[in-house]
């Protein structure tokens, strides 16, 4: 038997009434802000379970239709995560987990999600050939949802309409071959620049006739430059260096997008089990503090030409930004909101 939504709130409704008149029962010595205080932690800390607890404990059916792959035995609630943060590398623990169960398929409960790993390679092809429709899509997160901005862009969304209309225009509109061989110049003169600025970091760091050079750093602000180019038609945010390398605010724009990178399907425990959502701060604070340097960058130039499309004082498609904004559907309207154009110019950066 599944106990509803509706059973669930009853429960805890009748639980916190059943703790206050425990607690105060009518004290007179109680004032109204103490009432007040301990009313609103009360109810914090049955929201708090109901997360917690509610889809593991109560939504969760007796009779199994289909049983799970083997796997070692989950704590209640949070499943084998004590097993996983205690056997570090993670997928060694896994694999030795296998070779002892002596099985080539298993189920590890995280949270209230299934991890299943498979050693098999017939099993594999089930998962990525003969069932790769039921697996295809891609997991919701924290990270995702904030970068997609709810999940509105080609890459790292679940699989469904949105998907399949972004996955529509980028292939048929940013990726043909028309489009390649009419912004492949903007690609070339972000090479001409890269050669340009090894060329003078060299020729000024020049130190018994070796010259060092941070290559990690040169690459990265060289991809980065040509996704600007051709989404933006422009290298720099600002006025860039002197010697035609980054600027502060490149430097700002592209740690931003490497620290979303970075935390872009990293652990976090709230992905696993929401209710803890709360504890799992700092996860989410440093994504949001990038997006919104991200977003300090991108979204003037998005508006503003979105603005000079609208008046129609720009009529010529010069880089992805323009043909994503003059797209229209079958009634002649935008096929794009503001916000899917801002969201994909994210995750394209």
């Amino acid at each position: 038997m599944v106990v509803t939504a509706h059973r669930i709130n009853q429960i805890f409704l009748n639980l916190k009434s059943a703790v206050q008149r425990l607690l105060f029962p009518m004290d007179p010595s109680l004032s109204h802000l103490q009432l007040l205080a301990l009313t609103i932690l009360i109810t914090f800390a049955t929201t708090f379970l109901k997360g917690l607890l509610g889809s593991h404990l109560f939504m969760k059916s007796k009779k199994q239709e289909v049983p799970l792959p083997p796997g070692p035995k989950p704590w209640p609630l949070i499943g084998n995560f004590p097993q996983l943060l205690a056997n570090r590398p993670t997928f060694r623990w896994i694999n030795k987990l296998m070779k002892e169960m002596n099985t080539e398929i298993a189920c590890i409960r995280l949270g209230n999600v299934h991890v299943i790993p498979v050693t098999c390679p017939t099993i594999a092809r089930e998962f990525l050939r003969k069932q790769d429709a039921t697996f295809a899509s891609r997991p919701k997160t924290i990270t995702t949802s904030l970068v997609t901005r709810g999940y509105l862009t080609t890459t790292l969304v679940p699989s469904g309409e949105q998907w399949k209309k972004m996955k529509r225009i980028y292939s048929n509109e940013l990726l043909s071959s028309t489009m390649h061989q009419q912004l492949q110049h903007k690609t070339l003169q972000e090479a001409n620049k890269l050669v340009f600025y090894i060329y003078n970091k060299c020729k000024n760091n020049v130190n018994d006739n070796v010259a060092l050079l941070n290559m990690r750093h040169v690459t990265q602000h060289y991809c980065c430059n040509v996704i600007k180019k051709l989404s933006f038609s422009r290298t720099h945010f600002g006025e860039g260096g002197k010697d035609g390398g980054p600027g502060l605010e490149e430097e700002e724009h592209i740690d931003a997008v490497f620290t979303l990178l970075k935390y872009i399907y990293d652990f976090s425990i709230t992905d696993y089990v929401p209710g803890l959502r709360l504890l799992d701060f700092v996860h989410e604070r440093n994504v949001k503090k990038a997006m919104q340097k991200v977003n300090k960058y991108h979204d003037p130039i998005i508006e503003q030409r979105i603005k000079e499309w609208s008046d129609g004082s720009k009529i010529d498609k010069e880089d992805f930004l323009d043909i994503l904004i003059s797209l229209k559907d079958s009634n002649n309207n935008p096929l794009m909101t503001a916000e899917e154009i801002k969201a994909q110019c994210t995750v394209s950066s």
